[in-house]
C-alpha cells in the first residue's frame, strides 16, 4: 500500500511539473514579441525625432541664408 501511495504522489507530481512547463512554454513565444514591438516602437520614434531635427536644420539654414543675404 505504501508503495502504491508513493507511485501516485508520483505520477500527481510528474503530470503538474509538466502541465506547467508546458504552459511555461507557450507563454515564452508571447514574451519573445514583446521585445519585437517594443523594438519597432523605438525605431518608428527615432524617425520620427530625426525628422523633427530635419525640420529645424530647414529652418535655421533659411535663417542663415536669410543672414547672408
Amino acid at each position: 500500500m505504501n508503495k502504491l501511495l508513493s507511485v501516485l504522489i508520483a505520477g500527481i507530481f510528474a503530470a503538474v511539473s509538466f502541465t506547467a512547463m508546458a504552459a511555461d512554454e507557450a507563454m515564452a513565444p508571447a514574451k519573445a514579441a514583446a521585445p519585437a514591438a517594443k523594438t519597432e516602437a523605438k525605431a518608428a520614434k527615432t524617425t520620427k525625432h530625426a525628422k523633427k531635427h530635419t525640420k529645424h536644420t530647414k529652418h535655421s539654414k533659411k535663417a542663415s541664408d536669410a543672414a547672408k543675404s
